[in-house]
């Protein structure tokens, strides 16, 4: 099973033209689930990850913000909308949504998604969640991180496969956010299958979309996770390699002012990734 997770933007810059540099990146990873936020909609529903999805053959969950005013005075279009997404390969069966908690003054209307894909044997607990960004705004991920691993654990059961959990974060690894992430939701870091000194910025002052701090710990840093649970029987959803995509310029366009996560889990029974399930879509996990 092929996660991705991407922050893809909203509707800033040359949307038009990074819109199609996103759908270049996640046609060539061929994903099973991915979780996306800043997905940017319109009035007349026009929707960019319904868009995707229509794309690339897979199914869309999709979460509107119920606070789009502070992005809108950003660009000055009150008619577009934003929010989070999951695309998933196989049918999702059950959804639901958490604002998480932010003060009045930095609320935004930022979202978690939870949507249970109808894998084969074992349906798929995957959650995808966008935190406050700013470096003043660590005890409000923490609160934010708090009610994620809540939520996790309010949605996980009823299945062998671990809860995959990813989103923008907007905090390091190593942040007291994310470490309380990781404990209250029995959740690991899946960077740590990564190649030794692969690649780890998801967050890059490299990008020319990067134009100031405005993450915990500042461009040069990973702020994009996926997280996963202990592997169920026969090491079902264990982690077996992590890396980036989308770091770089499409066409001569950059996607994203991040760089997207990819996690190869392992599907029982279906051996290694980039076997079968690379090519038999139908039964991807």
């Amino acid at each position: 099973m092929r996660v991705v997770t991407w922050n893809l933007w909203w509707r800033f810059g040359p949307w038009a033209d990074r819109r199609k540099a996103i759908l270049a990146v996640l046609r060539e990873l061929e994903p099973d689930a991915v979780g996306l936020q800043e997905v940017w909609s319109v009035d007349d529903g026009e929707n960019l990850a319904a868009w995707l999805a229509g794309e690339l053959g897979l199914h869309c969950a999709w979460a509107p913000s119920p606070a789009p005013g502070r992005w809108q005075r950003r660009v000055g279009d009150d008619t577009l909308g934003i929010g989070t997404a999951v695309l998933s390969r196989r049918p999702v069966v059950e959804r639901a949504v958490l604002r998480l908690p932010a003060p009045a003054e930095l609320d935004d209307g930022r979202l978690a998604l939870y949507a249970r894909i109808d894998a084969p044997g074992h349906p798929v607990p995957f959650f995808t969640a966008h935190f406050t960004s700013g470096r003043a705004a660590s005890a409000v991920r923490r609160e934010q991180a708090a009610a994620l691993a809540g939520f996790v654990a309010a949605h996980r059961h009823g299945t062998a496969h671990p809860p995959v959990v990813t989103g923008d974060l907007n905090a390091r690894s190593d942040s007291p956010e994310i470490r309380l992430l990781r404990a209250g939701g029995g959740l690991r870091d899946a960077w740590e299958h990564a190649e030794p000194g692969a690649p780890s910025r998801t967050w890059d002052t490299a990008n020319p979309y990067v134009a100031d701090v405005d993450a915990d710990g500042g461009p040069g840093t990973r702020i994009d996770h996926v997280h996963v649970g202990p592997p169920g029987p026969g090491g079902l959803g264990r982690v077996r390699a992590v890396r980036r995509a989308g770091a770089g310029p499409v066409g001569g366009v950059w996607p994203s002012d991040h760089a997207a996560v990819v996690a190869d889990l392992t599907d029982a029974g279906r051996g290694e990734p980039g076997d079968a399930g690379r090519s038999d879509r139908t039964g991807a996990g």
